[in-house]
């Protein structure tokens, strides 16, 4: 079964360390969606794909790489976009 959720993490991040870090484990676990930056230390990611792989890359998310010091996570379900890639966008 598919899911789509969209999470919203505040903390100290690594920025680019951060994004690369969630990009490489969503296209290993096959997901799909988008992470942006949102500015003071927030960052948006939208997940979609198959509901164990989701969960598990929020799980992953949840933690972030070595450094990065995760304050709060608030997590929304969404409707499927179907993404074909997994994508870091642009401010």
């Amino acid at each position: 079964m598919k899911k789509s959720i969209r999470l919203f993490i505040t903390g100290s991040l690594q920025s680019i360390f951060f994004r690369q870090f969630i990009k490489e484990n969503a296209e290993a676990n096959d997901v799909k969606g988008f992470l942006r930056n949102l500015g003071e230390g927030k960052v948006e990611i939208f997940l979609e794909g198959q509901a164990e792989d989701v969960d598990a890359v929020a799980t992953i998310c949840r933690k972030g790489p070595k450094y990065a010091q995760i304050r709060s996570v608030e997590e929304k379900p969404e409707h499927l976009q179907d993404f074909k890639d997994f994508r870091i966008l642009k401010f």
